[in-house]
């Protein structure tokens, strides 16, 4: 049961992902939830999905709260350092 509910997550992060992006988007980003019930669920990164679904099988849990919204994403550049040349300037 456990290995058919990652495949289900794959496969609605791979339909969503695959959908054609708005103007000014990068990325579709995702917004995740996970806890025992949804009063206690915390925020997780997607890469671990497949961990928490894991522990939660481990730890016996009959059922448990994931949340999976998807959200558009824009990359952030990083600023150029300053080379050595203009240090002291």
């Amino acid at each position: 049961m456990v290995e058919a509910i990652k495949y289900e997550l794959k496969k609605y992060i791979k339909r969503e992902r695959n959908k054609k992006l708005p103007d000014n988007v990068d990325f579709w980003d995702f917004n995740c939830r996970y806890g025992a019930n949804e009063a206690s669920a915390d925020t997780i990164h997607i890469s671990e999905i497949n961990k928490v679904i894991s522990e939660a099988d481990a730890e016996g849990l009959d059922t448990f709260f994931l949340e999976v919204l998807v959200k558009p994403g824009v990359r952030v550049t990083k600023p150029k350092e300053e080379s050595i040349e203009n240090f002291l300037d």
